[in-house]
């Protein structure tokens, strides 16, 4: 048992240093009609930059713009060296555009660069080549949107680790690639979302139990715990379907920082509530009332993704269906374990009491860090 809560307790160490989403850029690349030229917009997040260049140069923990821009031509030179276009097998040639500027992501002060590429000929077969930070993150994601010319709709695309290289189409992206691509974003959202998915998972953890005499006792059958955990579920699902839609349609609007400290002080409720039982039978309630508020997270995210206008519809029911997908996937794994430890203390103390103690530690500092931005 001491083996265990040791292990759960390195895990959640470790998750602590995740309290935002892991490292992405964000790429806009744009052909004209007529012209040769690629217009990028790339946004590059100041934490990345100086984790690699060090630009904090006295130190104190603090960048500010006087330090960002000393080393522009820096941060310049080093983007420049990780993206490689080419047009019908000849590179493009970079060329400077504005003055580096800065921009707020839902994660924090971005620079952003305007550069151009000039190409030979856009007649020809494109592709882009893109290396930021892999050398240093495998995890790290460069988000694509390619305008082709003449086309208003945008071709999304990942660059990954194993999906380096990639093809620039000059067709506007089909309907079913925009829902493919948003699908697959959506997914892998859920999947390193970590406060929503301990959410999710305090709300679950006593599904595969029952409340008697003030005690938690194994459920007698699975069809209950699957009953419980639908409504819990559904309920999570609708919630954050609604407020995902209001938001990515402009239709409501929240502060990015009380958003993300409200989902962690909803981790710290469920987690709690783990611990004396006090809203048993009611968690679907929950799972909706807080739902809410990690729809307008999930929306944050999107806004970063970039909506398509032209098929704006397509994207937003493709990433919401991948949220959805990505969190069944989720409850596929944690439902048939769960039932099966229920009836041992490991379960019981071990994950639901243990385990919600240190979620609800978590989510605390998490809280903390997004309140004072720390």
């Amino acid at each position: 048992m001491k083996r265990c809560l040791l292990l759960l307790t390195l895990l959640f160490a470790q998750l602590s240093a995740w309290a935002h989403k892991p490292s992405d850029s964000y790429l806009t690349l744009r052909a004209s009609e007529g012209s040769a030229d690629i217009a990028v917009r790339w946004d590059i997040a100041l934490r990345d930059l100086d984790y690699v260049l060090q630009l904090d140069r006295d130190g104190n923990g603090e960048l500010n713009w006087g330090e960002v821009r000393q080393r522009s031509e820096d941060i310049t030179r080093l983007a420049t060296s990780r993206l490689a276009l080419s047009a019908a097998g000849q590179p493009c040639v970079w060329q400077p555009g504005q003055a580096l500027q800065l921009d707020q992501h839902s994660d924090g002060t971005y620079a952003v660069l305007s550069l151009t590429a000039r190409c030979a000929s856009l007649s020809g077969e494109l592709k882009a080549h893109y290396s930021l930070l892999f050398d240093v993150d495998p995890s790290h994601r460069g988000l694509v949107q390619w305008i082709a010319p003449g086309k208003a709709n945008a071709q999304a695309l990942v660059f990954g680790t194993e999906s380096a290289e990639q093809t620039l189409t000059l067709q506007a992206a089909s309907a079913w690639q925009t829902l493919r691509q948003y699908l697959v974003d959506g997914i892998w959202h859920i999947w390193i979302g970590y406060d929503h998915i301990l959410f999710l998972l305090a709300l679950l953890l006593p599904s595969v139990l029952v409340r008697r005499e003030g005690q938690w006792q194994a459920a007698p059958r699975l069809g209950g715990a699957v009953k419980e955990v639908l409504k819990v579920v559904t309920a999570f699902t609708l919630a954050h379907s609604i407020t995902l839609s209001l938001a990515a349609l402009g239709i409501v609007s929240l502060p990015s920082r009380l958003v993300e400290s409200a989902i962690a002080a909803s981790v710290i409720v469920a987690a709690l509530n783990n611990l004396r039982g006090t809203i048993e039978g009611r968690r679907w309630v929950m799972a909706f009332t807080f739902g809410l508020l990690h729809g307008f997270g999930f929306a944050s995210v999107l806004a970063d993704l970039g909506l398509p206008q032209g098929a704006l519809v397509l994207a937003l029911v493709g990433f919401n269906a991948g949220v959805e997908v990505g969190q069944l996937a989720i409850v596929a794994v944690f439902l048939p374990l769960a039932f099966w430890l229920r009836g041992t203390r490991f379960y019981r103390v071990g994950v639901l009491k243990a385990g919600s103690l240190l979620v609800a530690m978590l989510a605390s500092w998490w809280l903390a860090q997004r309140l004072f931005d720390l």
